[in-house]
């Protein structure tokens, strides 16, 4: 089992920049990919990265590729998702996602195994 807590939304101003956090626990976080989705008001989840277990594989929406940079620190159990040029496009509830079953369903948001609560993200002047 992993457990996954996110941190770090928060309100900003368009153009600026935040860094969410996925603090994991559970003994399998190392080996398994993890994956950063979001919902926006009114509309689907939708895939936003993916990073693998080993930290050298990343993949990106083409709407925030750019702009967002996936990261993990696995000896301290931690995903990245360092946020640029925000808009307010951006404003969503971001989750943080684990082991969608291998590298190649990353984008599958549906085969995410494990889900933490949620952080929002509010792009607003």
């Amino acid at each position: 089992q992993v457990q996954l807590v996110e941190a770090g939304g928060g309100l900003v101003q368009p153009g600026d920049s935040l860094r969410l956090s996925c603090a994991a626990s559970g003994r399998t976080f190392s080996s398994i990919g993890v994956g950063w989705i979001r919902r926006a008001p009114g509309k689907e989840r939708e895939f936003v990265a993916f990073v693998n277990w080993r930290g050298d594989i990343t993949h990106y929406a083409d709407s925030v590729s750019g702009r967002f940079t996936i990261s993990r620190d696995n000896a301290k159990k931690t995903v990245y998702l360092q946020m640029n040029s925000l808009t307010p496009e951006d404003t969503a509830v971001y989750y943080c996602a684990g082991d969608p079953g291998g590298t190649t369903w990353s984008r599958r948001i549906d085969a995410y195994r494990y889900w933490g609560q949620g952080t929002q993200v509010t792009v607003s002047s």
